[in-house]
């Protein structure tokens, strides 16, 4: 143990854990879940293991509209809770999503469970369970019909369990966790036979690291990989500066997919509103007027030096 903790204080355990990550993830895997590109603010929606681990009660809300200006684009809107209870190590959280596309929407409401231990000073190792309930509907009033006796397009309306799973290892300088916020495989048609729309696993890797430069500034690189069957491997990086504890500002990429501009300002202790913009890289791109996000969240609780505390994740 003594001496896994020794490995985990060395400088290049952020990189090597990504590095690790990245190759050992089983094959590349279609993506379903909504995407966030302010993922660094709302961790838990993909890793329960981050319940709690910011001290104090913590909300936020997110509001997605993805490829503006296109029919049916994705639009999702998501509300998340989580705080520590008092029981030592333990952090519970809630969550709820819309998610819209075309002619589907699908709610999922969850339930967040993590226990952390301490490790050494201030390095932490986080487990996180997720359970729930996916609501999935289908509305054939939006779609052109060619064939009304199409079966498969008649009124649909499903749910199926959400389980999930992580761990989230980190200090007060730097994060790095792996997790499936849904293991299940969910088949929709399945009753006859017809599967015609599958919800596959997702798998996360999430890191980043905060350097300051200086009293009134940090800058914090970040990243999330994302796989899941059926799709190219995902992978998004951030770079965000926060100044003043107060206002942040960034640049993100998602590979050969979007570049993206973002912002946040802390507007008072409790309270701190974010946006970002997409522009969309591919030949989709020319048929929409990117995407646009904006969340905002609110902090009540444990406090360092009267203000909520201002870590950067």
């Amino acid at each position: 143990m003594n001496q896994l903790l020794m490995t985990f204080k060395k400088s290049n355990v952020f990189v090597g854990v990504l590095v690790m990550g990245v190759f050992f993830m089983p094959s590349a895997r279609a993506q379903q879940d909504s995407q966030f590109t302010q993922y660094m603010y709302n961790t838990i929606v993909v890793n329960p293991a981050y319940a709690g681990s910011r001290g104090s009660l913590s909300m936020i809300g997110l509001y997605r509209n993805q490829w503006v200006g296109l029919d049916g684009a994705p639009e999702t809107l998501n509300f998340s809770a989580h705080s520590p209870i008092g029981v030592k190590g333990v952090g519970l959280g809630l969550g709820f999503t819309s998610d819209k596309l075309g002619p589907t929407s699908e709610s999922v409401i969850t339930a967040d469970f993590s226990y952390t231990l301490n490790l050494e000073k201030d390095l932490k190792l986080s487990f996180g369970l997720k359970g729930g309930v996916s609501i999935w509907n289908l509305d054939p009033n939006k779609l052109t019909i060619y064939d009304p006796n199409d079966y498969n397009l008649r009124q649909q309306d499903q749910s199926s369990p959400i389980i999930g799973a992580g761990f989230y290892l980190h200090t007060e300088q730097w994060y790095v966790g792996l997790s499936s916020p849904s293991i299940l495989e969910t088949q929709h048609y399945d009753d006859i036979q017809v599967s015609t729309a599958a919800e596959k696993t997702h798998l996360y890797l999430i890191g980043g690291y905060v350097f300051t430069l200086n009293p009134n500034l940090k800058l914090k690189p970040a990243m999330l990989v994302k796989t899941v069957v059926g799709a190219p491997l995902a992978i998004d990086i951030s770079a965000n500066a926060l100044l003043y504890d107060s206002v942040t500002f960034g640049l993100a990429y998602r590979f050969d997919a979007a570049v993206s501009a973002l912002a946040g300002f802390q507007v008072s202790d409790h309270i701190m509103v974010g946006y970002s913009y997409d522009y969309d890289t591919t030949e989709l791109g020319n048929y929409n007027n990117g995407s646009h996000e904006i969340f905002l969240r609110f902090e009540l609780g444990t406090r360092l030096k009267a203000k909520v505390n201002p870590r950067f994740f």
